[in-house]
């Protein structure tokens, strides 16, 4: 018995050393059930920073340094005075003041996306002004900090809507007959299909934005069945890890099946907060042979932050890459 907890624990010691640097947690707090958010960095995990929509790190995981547990912070959308810089304020009060060392940035959550999908929203225009106030500064203070362009939806107008506030903030900075650009690091896409479409997706963006480096911050396979979404993990997640372009990526189903609005099979925790097949796959574990569906769930747990729509209509705007499921 001795002999083989010893042997178990060296195992969990080598994967948890030999994690994957690339994957990431899209964190959605779940209320009824808090702690569901330690299963994700309890080892052996392969997760090495995470994401909450938010510009300021989750208390919870506040125990953990940015070199166990690296936070990014987000600009989710535009403030209600365009003016406004409490973001280009909240960040260096991190860096300066809280000494974290905050060195990637994400920008505008599906910008392109309506609000009752959980998009933000905003007209490049606008975007490009609070772009120019918020993170030029913040890129002109601290020179190493990387930030990525707005992550738009999966559908064909999210790289007009980029395109379109590139050149905007170019506008905005230019001087005289002198044409400047807004700059960037890395290139964060959303995409919620098969695979087929998310390697096709990956290769638009790609050939857009040449040599620069690629984060795929929200993707999965929306309401298919179990096998279908097993299947599109694995050969997903190969092809993310195999290519060097891509930087980073973040599988949205860190919630449970009951509350899941990609659909049960999505989820990486099963009703009662045990972790699914894939959930254990993302955190570089053997499966669990858990089913997603089984448990008998919670009340109103909230780790999903917007409505569901009806299952019709979730299909047909995914099928358009406009819904965000964050």
């Amino acid at each position: 018995m001795l002999t083989r907890a010893i042997a178990v624990a060296a195992a969990l010691l080598v994967t948890s050393a030999s994690a994957n640097s690339k994957r990431g947690l899209v964190f959605t707090p779940n209320s009824t059930f808090p702690h569901d958010a330690y299963i994700w960095t309890a080892p052996p995990t392969d997760l090495t920073w995470y994401y909450n929509y938010k510009p300021l790190p989750s208390q919870i995981y506040s125990n953990l340094s940015q070199s166990d547990f690296e936070f990014v912070p987000m600009l989710w959308g535009a403030p209600s005075d365009i003016n406004d810089k409490s973001f280009y304020n909240t960040i260096k009060t991190l860096i300066d003041e809280r000494g974290v060392n905050i060195t990637h940035i994400l920008t505008f959550n599906e910008p392109d996306g309506p609000g009752e999908y959980g998009g933000s929203d905003i007209d490049p225009e606008v975007a490009a002004q609070v772009w120019v106030n918020n993170i030029v500064p913040l890129q002109e203070d601290y020179k190493a900090l990387r930030v990525g362009l707005p992550a738009c939806t999966g559908a064909p107008a999210g790289l007009e809507w980029s395109k379109k506030f590139l050149e905007a903030c170019s506008g905005l900075i230019s001087e005289d007959a002198k044409t400047k650009n807004c700059t960037f690091d890395f290139v964060p896409i959303h995409w919620y299909g098969n695979f087929e479409g998310l390697a096709s997706h990956m290769g638009e963006y790609s050939a857009a934005f040449p040599n620069k480096s690629m984060w795929v911050t929200e993707y999965n396979l929306a309401n298919a069945n179990l096998q279908e979404t097993q299947a599109f993990y694995k050969t997903s997640a190969e092809y993310l890890d195999r290519l060097d372009f891509v930087e980073r990526y973040s599988l949205f189903g860190a919630f449970r099946a009951d509350v899941s609005n990609v659909g049960p099979n999505a989820a990486m925790l099963n009703r009662d907060g045990e972790l699914t097949d894939i959930g254990a796959w993302y955190l570089g574990r053997q499966a669990t042979g858990i089913d997603p569906n089984s448990g008998k769930g919670g009340k109103d747990s909230g780790a999903v932050r917007v409505p569901t729509p009806g299952l019709l209509t979730l299909l047909l705007v995914s099928l358009l890459g406009l819904v965000n499921f964050a």
